[in-house]
């Protein structure tokens, strides 16, 4: 019921514009679109959501564009076309603010559990692929590399469909983590890539 009520709040634009995110743990520049975008211009945010206040700075397209970070034609070379702290960003230079350590505001969750993306567009899916990264990382003060993470999922294909849930398990690990997903849609050769905090009890 709650992921119903989530998506119908999300804006509607065009098929061509319309792609998706992780919206549960939301990935970051969603998280600060659902928090702040009503009120993106409030000070209260510099307090309360530094790292949203600084994405908002930096570029507020990245916010309200969280649907689309998406690249064309990696040919599943994601890693020798990803650097080093460009993962959250999908290496797009305008979402660098995603990139950054800080304090980003953390969903709760426990060793197991679902994530939960929205594809606007109803493109599918050829796979996705769900990292998490070790303990030890510190999302407070580093920026994402590819050594910092394991993969603990790759999903089969998912039809078309706007909303897309599966499972994963992150045991071993407590305390602040970053999830980091890879989605490889179905209808071209284009990948999404995104970074979801995370706080494992």
């Amino acid at each position: 019921m709650l992921f119903a009520m989530v998506v119908g709040t999300l804006p509607w634009t065009s098929a061509a514009q319309a792609h998706g995110t992780v919206i549960n743990p939301a990935s970051r520049a969603y998280q600060c679109w659902k928090t702040w975008g009503n009120q993106h211009t409030n000070p209260a945010m510099q307090q309360q959501d530094p790292m949203c206040w600084r994405a908002f700075q930096a570029n507020p397209d990245t916010m309200w564009n969280w649907m689309s970070q998406l690249r064309d034609g990696l040919a599943g070379q994601f890693q020798a076309r990803t650097p080093d702290g460009q993962l959250c960003s999908n290496a797009l230079s305008r979402n660098d603010a995603v990139n950054q350590p800080g304090a980003w505001k953390a969903t709760t969750v426990g060793r197991n559990f679902t994530v939960q993306m929205y594809d606007q567009a109803s493109h599918g899916a050829d796979y996705f692929r769900v990292y998490v990264t070790k303990q030890g990382f510190n999302p407070a003060t580093q920026r994402l590399g590819w050594g910092n993470l394991d993969l603990i999922t790759t999903t089969g294909r998912y039809a078309p469909a706007q909303n897309i849930s599966f499972n994963v398990s992150v045991s071993g690990r407590t305390g602040s983590h970053v999830l980091f997903v890879i989605w490889k849609a179905s209808h071209m050769d284009q990948t999404y890539m995104w970074c979801s905090d995370i706080n494992i009890t």
